[in-house]
């Protein structure tokens, strides 16, 4: 993967000021050089310039960006940032209407591809990416998102001027771009996160290119179009049938993830969704004469402390050796140091520019760095449970009685440790309310659904474009601060599209969870593995770090200088720290309790800190 980052100006010539237009898009490039060490690039044209930050996978000597091609005395410029997984059927059909190709990279495929097709270009993609194409012809730029947003696209506009990046720090380098909360914002902090509404960039004026949707720059303003959607209708397979394809297209979106010009590897918990990845990745490598390398995590001492719950009944602790020993994958066992969990707090909110998941994202930074000392890219099984419906909200009684989200029902302790002030003025609970509607709103509905099946849609529909566009959203910038790129094989569009009209009877069939895709798992997992419950990504259980996390909070509500004070109560942040820990009783999703609320809390002012922030 990449870094990516331009700006687009049809009032004046920017090769005029050609020194100046790629200073300013050196020092934004500068700034996701983390996302491509290994490259850097920049292009000035007449009324775009491009930078890019590459991570050199396929085609590491030739593939270098921007890239340009002149086609019929055309001039076209592509920054580009992803990975196709159709790469060779594409250069097959372009080569078949003559198109020449100078380098095996994915980016020249992707460049002829908008050149010959112009924006149908995007219904043809099959992977993760965010692009961008200056067309001199049709004197536009052309920008697009992958269908679900694995890969970033932030930008907002100045004067005129459209400044685009994969990261919202990128943009905070052009000039007179400063990052500003108003009451979205805070909203969006406070009432969501670490969700956020697709589109929307929580600082002020600043926007995100949504999933699904291509973006046409030119001298009339901006037009957006969606290229791509789920649709409802009725599933008409047999179960047999549909076992069947569920197996081809699994096998299939992992088999196409595992080319690479660089060292791969998977992550492996011993859950369902890793292991089949590695078994399939394992099995492929093996007919090339192969080995696959594989990583499983945990926390210093968690064997000690660890408790089993509704959400996490079991640790991967036995898991991941069993399907070493079945797979003989290259395995490494990597462990999280307690003090990683307080220490890489702020580098975690630096790489993710907002807030996340508090000592979740920290360890997966931790994991990642390590990863890439030996490896450039991993594939993970993220996707999965939003597609096949794996967590509890999806047969939980309360997700089909109450209208919202079902990780995040209960605002009240968001609500409580805001001032009061600021807590009337913003209203959390309507404003969740509002994108809750919205979203329910865009659910493409289908007449042969009962109201059961209606609302386990809408369930779904939530969980794809939020929690999962969370999840996706903390993978990158966890992986890619660390220069490792991450592919999720769960996540490819004809599996989704697939599995989103499957009637819940076969998914659930027998009151088994992801029952679908167990059974499409036959013959590729071991039976105990096939089997094994649900567990979330491990998250540590050590009172250690929860008491490492109030001593922080201590520190910072001393300071009356502290920034988080100007929207948080201090005697209410207090009683966080004497206060109980609540393991169970998650704020967000199923890992996120009372510790990590207050590692969220010394996120929140991390970011008004660091990025000195203006509130309004």
């Amino acid at each position: 993967m990449c870094g990516i980052c331009g700006f687009i100006n049809f009032k004046t010539n920017l090769i005029k000021n050609e020194n100046e237009s790629k200073a300013i898009a050196r020092r934004m490039a500068e700034k996701i050089r983390h996302r491509g060490p290994d490259s850097r690039g920049e292009w000035v044209g007449e009324h775009a310039v491009f930078a890019h930050s590459r991570l050199a996978v396929i085609d590491v000597e030739k593939g270098l960006q921007p890239m340009k091609r002149t086609v019929e005395g055309h001039e076209f410029v592509i920054t580009y940032n992803g990975e196709l997984y159709n790469t060779a059927d594409l250069r097959r059909d372009l080569q078949s209407y003559g198109y020449e190709f100078t380098t095996a990279s994915d980016t020249e495929v992707l460049l002829y591809a908008y050149i010959h097709y112009g924006e149908r270009c995007a219904e043809m993609l099959n992977g993760i990416y965010a692009f961008a194409v200056w067309d001199s012809m049709r004197q536009r730029v052309f920008a697009c998102r992958d269908r679900f947003g694995v890969k970033p696209f932030f930008y907002t506009e100045r004067g005129g001027v459209i400044v685009f990046a994969s990261e919202l720090k990128s943009l905070f380098e052009y000039p007179e771009i400063t990052p500003v909360l108003d009451k979205t914002g805070l909203c969006e902090l406070f009432a969501l996160s670490p969700a956020r509404t697709q589109g929307v960039g929580v600082f002020k004026d600043v926007l995100e290119l949504r999933p699904a949707r291509y973006m046409i720059i030119d001298r009339r303003g901006v037009k957006i179009k969606k290229y791509w959607s789920l649709k409802s209708h009725a599933h008409t397979d047999s179960y047999a049938d549909t076992v069947e394809k569920v197996r081809s297209l699994v096998y299939d979106a992992v088999k196409r993830q595992l080319i690479s010009d660089v060292p791969i590897a998977t992550f492996l918990s011993g859950g369902l969704d890793s292991s089949i990845i590695t078994a399939i990745g394992a099995m492929e490598k093996a007919k090339e004469g192969g080995r696959l390398s594989t990583y499983s995590f945990d926390y210093e001492d968690n064997g000690k402390y660890f408790k089993a719950s509704h959400f996490q009944p079991d640790s991967d602790t036995k898991w991941a050796p069993r399907m070493v020993e079945e797979f003989n994958t290259n395995h490494t066992y990597l462990v999280c140091p307690n003090s990683a969990l307080t220490e890489l707090l702020e580098e975690a909110l630096l790489a993710k520019d907002l807030p996340g998941m508090a000592d979740v994202d920290a360890s997966l930074l931790y994991f990642c760095r390590e990863v890439k000392k030996n490896h450039t890219v991993v594939l993970s099984g993220e996707c999965s449970d939003e597609i096949f419906g794996g967590y509890p909200w999806f047969r939980e009684k309360k997700a089909f009685e109450t209208a919202a989200f079902p990780w995040c029902y209960d605002l009240s302790l968001r609500n409580n440790i805001l001032i009061d002030s600021v807590r009337e003025t913003l209203d959390l609970d309507g404003y969740s309310r509002m994108r809750y509607e919205e979203s329910i709103a865009e659910v493409p509905t289908f007449d042969g659904d009962n109201a059961e099946e209606k609302r386990r849609r809408e369930i779904s529909y939530l969980n794809i474009n939020w929690f999962m566009t969370n999840l996706l959203d903390r993978k990158d910038r966890m992986s890619m601060a660390s220069g490792l790129e991450v592919r999720v094989p769960f996540c490819d569009h004809r599996l989704a599209e697939y599995v989103w009209n499957i009637p819940w009877e076969m998914k659930n069939k027998d009151n088994v969870s992801k029952n679908i895709l167990r059974e499409a798992a036959k013959g590729i997992l071991p039976e105990d593995v096939r089997l094994r419950r649900k567990s979330p990504y491990p998250k540590t259980h050590n009172p250690h770090y929860e008491e490492a996390a109030k001593t922080l909070l201590d520190g910072v509500i001393s300071d009356p200088n502290a920034p988080i004070l100007a929207l948080c109560d201090k005697d209410k942040l207090s009683a966080l720290i004497d206060g109980s820990s609540d393991y169970g009783k998650p704020f967000f999703g199923q890992l996120m309790a009372g510790p990590q609320f207050i590692g969220y809390i010394l996120q929140v002012n991390y970011l008004l800190r660091d990025y000195n922030v203006k509130i309004q």
